[in-house]
């Protein structure tokens, strides 16, 4: 009763500050768009993430597997709120990169942590259905942020969105506040006996062991990974695309956005109704492939309609990749390594990320946009179609229902 309880709470606490970010990546992306003209400055809102990310993941793991994980969640939202508050004053592209730098520098360390802090909040056996109805409150923050920009945007100012999106920081911050503290005493003491190079070097052989050790793990965590960040680069160039190619309007792209959230919303609703019977191999491979198809659509499309159908597809069935993924995860990579491991990952993947933006720009200003687009969304496809072949390997079947494990 009390982990549902607090799953919940947990639940809302994020969907809140989700709603926020929603409301505030229409609003960014327009305002740097209005600001410079320029589609390489709204890439280059892509790139900041995984920048922060090469500068930060490489230690930030062995500091949030040793530091109090409730305490480090909420510095994090409050640091990131006061960071969001600053942007609408603005009057300089490159101060705002400056600030969301160090808003991802931030987030860094909030995203392992909170999968750690979560995997122990909520026993194994109500994983699959958490993180189905997490995935259900993200969606309805998806479904409203972008339509609640739209009407802000059209009535205020874009700069409104964003201290909204300030705001909801603080909330979240609030929400994990009442949650309990799930660490055991005395979980701090690595991190007041302070970092070294020699504690940061063990830390990497661990995640290179287990890496070694859970093979099968790695195979469907690298094939997953791929897919979503052909996806977050094909991303990049969605505002672009939607505004240059379709011809489209700011309240024409927030509305599409909207769609999308429609899409995220309806897929968590089913995933989160429908989860109890299905595998999480079969949310994990068709989930995926699907997903990767509704991109395709997308920039294959030549008007208003077919370009909602894609968002549809890909919002509905990404709904069900995304809890069947986290929650493999989570049953297979152990609790204790878990902030290491996903920082390191995310430390490689943020290097991956930033080849492929950069190539999809470079390749976009060279060639047709729509061309670029359809290849990266082909090769999403095929990255994923491989991955549903290997999620129904026969001998695998016991790796998505067990708990953590070395071998797989």
């Amino acid at each position: 009763m009390h982990s549902w309880k607090h799953g919940l709470l947990y639940i809302a606490g994020i969907g809140v500050s989700n709603l926020g970010n929603w409301i505030y990546l229409v609003a960014i992306n327009l305002l740097v768009l209005n600001m410079t003209g320029s589609p390489a400055a709204v890439a280059g809102l892509f790139i900041i993430r995984p920048l922060a990310t090469l500068l930060t993941n490489s230690w930030a793991g062995s500091i949030i597997d040793r530091a109090n994980k409730r305490t480090l969640m909420i510095m994090t939202d409050v640091i990131r709120g006061a960071l969001i508050a600053l942007i609408p004053f603005m009057t300089s592209v490159w101060g705002i990169y400056a600030i969301m730098f160090l808003i991802s520098v931030a987030g860094a360390f909030f995203g392992p942590t909170s999968i750690t802090y979560v995997t122990k909040l909520v026993p194994a056996e109500q994983r699959k259905t958490f993180n189905a109805w997490s995935s259900f409150a993200s969606s309805g923050a998806a479904l409203l942020g972008p339509a609640i920009s739209g009407v802000l945007i059209a009535y205020t100012d874009i700069r409104i969105s964003i201290i909204i999106n300030a705001v909801s920081f603080f909330l979240c911050a609030l929400a994990i506040y009442f949650l309990p503290d799930v660490d055991a005493p005395g979980s701090e003491d690595g991190k007041r006996a302070g970092m070294t190079l020699k504690m940061l070097v063990k830390d990497w052989i661990a995640v290179l062991d287990f890496g070694k050790a859970a093979a099968y793990f790695v195979l469907i965590y690298i094939l997953f990974q791929a897919a979503m960040l052909l996806g977050f680069a094909l991303d990049s160039q969605e505002a672009t695309f939607i505004k240059q190619v379709l011809q489209l309007g700011d309240e024409d792209y927030g509305l599409l956005v909207s769609v999308a959230g429609a899409g995220y919303l309806a897929g968590s609703a089913a995933a989160s109704f429908t989860v109890k019977w299905l595998s999480v191999r079969m949310l994990i491979g068709a989930g995926t492939l699907l997903s990767s198809v509704g991109y395709f659509v997308f920039y294959a499309s030549n008007g208003y309609a077919v370009a909602a159908a894609g968002f549809v597809i890909f919002g509905f069935f990404s709904s069900f990749a995304n809890a069947g993924y986290m929650t493999f995860f989570q049953n297979q990579v152990p609790i204790d390594l878990m902030g290491r491991f996903s920082s390191v990952t995310r430390l490689l993947e943020g290097i991956v990320q930033i080849m492929l933006t950069l190539l999809l720009g470079v390749a976009a200003d060279l060639w047709s946009l729509q061309t670029v687009c359809l290849i990266g969304a082909g090769a999403a496809c095929a990255v994923s179609l491989i991955l549903l072949i290997a999620a129904y390997a026969p001998s695998k079947a016991r790796c998505y229902e067990s708990g953590p494990s070395a071998g797989a």
